[in-house]
């Protein structure tokens, strides 16, 4: 998310958090219903200029049809989860967050970034491999904070 403002903010577009339109506001990272989601998916990306964040590869077809660049932020394990204990137990507001609540540490999402993520990233360096739109992978810290250097890119503090 916080890639995702800084472009956003660069490139003067607008940020469109996949997570904000997944759960619903106001709950505990309760789902929204499925045709609810999609169909925010679709009128995210029908908007002339934006940059989203997230993955939910079930609408990344759609998405990739609309897109004009692609990002694979794809960074170790070990960062994903000092990152998630971070954002939960010090960021009270940040960017990306569901209005409403208040980030704690979850099972469901330990699990998801320790055990379901690392086994998709090969399907996700194949997807990457056949997109034909100017992408980039990012895959460690050092690559991402390059990349903000280069695009002149500023972390902007949260709302």
């Amino acid at each position: 998310s916080t890639l995702a403002v800084a472009i956003a903010r660069h490139r003067q577009l607008q940020a469109v958090h996949l997570d904000q339109l997944f759960h619903l506001p106001h709950t505990d990272w309760q789902p929204r219903p499925e045709a609810d989601f999609l169909q925010l998916h679709a009128d995210a990306i029908a908007q002339e200029r934006w940059v989203m964040d997230g993955n939910y590869s079930r609408c990344l077809p759609a998405r990739l049809a609309r897109a004009t660049g692609f990002i694979l932020l794809d960074l170790p394990t070990r960062t994903s989860l000092l990152r998630y204990f971070r954002r939960s137990w010090f960021e009270r507001n940040r960017h990306g967050a569901l209005a409403g609540n208040q980030d704690t540490v979850k099972w469901a999402m330990l699990h998801h970034i320790a055990v379901v993520t690392p086994p998709h990233r090969r399907r996700y360096d194949q997807l990457f491999e056949g997109i034909a739109l100017p992408k980039l992978k990012l895959a460690n810290t050092r690559q991402l904070q390059r990349f903000y250097e280069t695009e002149g890119l500023a972390r902007e503090p949260a709302p």
